[in-house]
């Protein structure tokens, strides 16, 4: 079987008084991006400070007592609450000697009889403490390409920021000789108030600008200090991607668990990593998505040995400063998940057919019935084949016309779908052809395996001027012929808060549900959260729920971006493409 490779984890070994001085640091940077705000709008506030700052000591992180410092101290204070070392020795950085400082100016009377002095003492000494005593709990670590990545971003940021300053004075300068400026000097201008906040006018005679330009550019150095920060303090984007002899044990790991799980072939995705547990009995796949560890299903393998998968990935989620969350695990894996101190929120439903509970007959299937007679009757032919049968010409050639149908450039999915076709090691997954009577192709759908008996939906792909109803028809055609494959079990579509719209039509329903799901059914407009439940309410499944995994209420938004770009849904903007580092190509 071979080694057994398990995160690394860091024993930091919290204890009482490092937590709360760790949310002292924390709390004393909100305090202080607070009095920056309420500095930028409070002008009377504003000046008090900045007057403390200049006459008498400077205190860290209200230089400016406004938005650009208000903008940085709660950026640090973000990174510190993610637990970040470079964030740490950075406030230790510029905190200790500042304390030094006042340290050695209160040995001068005329220092020490401002009461602002000796606040400013106290407040910096209590922020060094905490950061001292702290300093265990800040155990994230950043990429290793971070100090290159910021300082490119830092040159080549101040290169085109101070050309678009210089470029901005030169259209608004109201200089009566401003012509004899020349472009250098408009430059080094620019770059002054770049770097410096507020410019020296004395120093260009021939410049003069209205207030609204060294607004816009020193605006323009906040962006840059943000985006040189977030550089240097990013997460880490990945660890140790899917190898194939991952991939080999996870399939070995499906072949014994796999009916488990009806999404538990997704975890074969290639831009996944995977913890396994020290057994090798059970493993978690996730996805590192904006600072996010995403983990979709349940775990894979035995459930007695998912906890030694689960204590890994949360382990290597803390030490790299990531958000833990799972999509999609079911109730029995939620349980687990919960034991290890993650909250749980009911996202939706699955649906599942039992093949041999399935039928057209009665009354409650009229509409379906005469649907799938009416498709009939035109001349559509299913065709049902595993991947393996399909010769090479013919399969490249499916590839081809799903390719062709697929809404979008971004081939979308995640925690419920596959994200490539016709891949040979997926050769027992199963392929529906759908032809017209003139034996033209019309629409593709393609179902994983789910253990050896059960299938689940992939992908689905339709020709968009062909009949309506053509899906419902092939699904029909499927859990009619399924029992002559031995597939006794069938996994559709996932349906987003399904309990919403179930128990929000029913006579009694309160005001919050009946409000809920009014938004809901205006935001089906565009994402068509509803119509997902309505089509596959037609089989009548059995529901099972979904669940979001998470730590914090707090991280809710950013992980639900995250979900949104793991599923395609966003597209995040990113640095140049010369600035990433080269992604390890999918093998095929």
């Amino acid at each position: 079987m071979g080694d057994v490779h398990v995160a690394p984890v860091r024993d930091h070994r919290p204890t009482a008084v490092s937590r709360r001085a760790a949310a002292f640091a924390v709390w004393y940077l909100r305090a202080v991006a607070f009095v920056n705000f309420l500095s930028a709008v409070w002008v009377s506030l504003g000046q008090d400070v900045r007057r403390h700052n200049q006459e008498n000591l400077f205190t860290p992180y209200l230089l400016t007592a406004g938005f650009a410092s208000g903008v940085f101290t709660v950026f640090l204070a973000v990174t510190m609450r993610r637990r970040k070392r470079a964030a740490w020795i950075l406030n230790l950085s510029l905190g200790g000697p500042f304390l030094a400082l006042f340290g050695f100016a209160m040995a001068f009377p005329e220092i020490r009889r401002y009461a602002q002095n000796w606040i400013s003492l106290a407040l910096t000494a209590a922020f060094v403490a905490a950061l001292l005593l702290g300093r265990r709990e800040f155990y994230a670590r950043g990429d290793r390409s971070n100090p290159r990545l910021a300082a490119a971003v830092a040159v080549g940021g101040l290169l085109v920021s101070s050309l678009l300053a210089a470029l901005l004075v030169t259209v608004t300068n109201q200089a009566r000789d401003a012509h004899r400026s020349t472009f250098w000097e408009r430059w080094r201008y620019g770059t002054l108030r770049l770097v410096s906040v507020a410019g020296d006018d004395s120093h260009f005679p021939g410049i003069s600008t209205p207030n609204w330009v060294g607004v816009a550019v020193n605006g323009l150095s906040t962006v840059l200090v943000l985006a040189a920060l977030y550089a240097a303090f990013r997460s880490r984007r990945a660890v140790d991607p899917l190898t194939e002899d991952d991939e080999k044990r996870l399939r070995a790991l499906l072949e014994r668990h796999g009916d488990r799980d009806s999404l538990g072939y997704f975890a074969l995705r290639r831009e996944k990593s995977v913890v396994w547990s020290p057994t090798g009995k059970a493993a978690v796949a996730y996805r590192v998505v904006g600072g996010v560890s995403l983990a979709s299903g349940d775990p894979l393998g035995d459930p007695e040995a998912w906890p030694g998968a689960i204590g890994p990935w949360l382990a290597e989620a803390r030490a790299h400063g990531w958000i833990p969350a799972v999509m999609g695990a079911g109730e029995e894996a939620g349980t687990v998940y919960a034991r290890h101190g993650l909250d749980a929120l009911e996202l939706g439903d699955e649906a599942l057919v039992e093949v041999a509970e399935f039928t057209l007959e009665g009354r409650a299937m009229r509409t379906v019935r005469q649907a799938y007679n009416r498709v009939k009757r035109a001349g559509y032919t299913v065709r049902i084949r595993r991947h393996e049968d399909i010769p090479a010409d013919e399969a490249a050639y499916l590839v081809r016309r799903a390719d062709d149908w697929r809404d979008g450039a971004t081939e979308r999915g995640f925690s419920m779908a596959l994200g490539r076709l016709g891949d040979p090691e997926d050769g027992r997954c199963v392929m529906l052809e759908c032809t017209d009577g003139q034996g033209e192709l019309k629409a593709l759908l393609s179902f994983v395996p789910w253990g050896p008996r059960g299938l689940s939906l992939d992908l689905m792909r339709r020709d968009r001027d062909a009949d309506n109803g053509l899906m419902e028809f092939m699904v029909i055609d499927l859990l009619r012929r399924a029992r002559e494959t031995g597939i006794t079990q069938v996994s559709l579509n996932f349906a987003m808060f399904r309990s919403v719209f179930e128990r929000g039509a029913r006579l009694g329903a309160g005001p919050v549900l009946r409000l809920w799901r009014s938004l809901l059914s205006f935001f089906s407009r565009w994402w068509q959260i509803e119509s997902l439940y309505r089509a596959n309410a037609k089989y009548r499944p059995i529901w099972e729920p979904r669940f979001l995994l998470f730590e914090k209420s707090a991280d809710l938004p950013r992980i639900a971006i995250a979900s949104a770009r793991a599923e395609g849904f966003l597209e995040a903007p990113g640095l140049p493409k010369w600035l990433h580092r080269k992604h390890l190509e999918t093998r095929r």
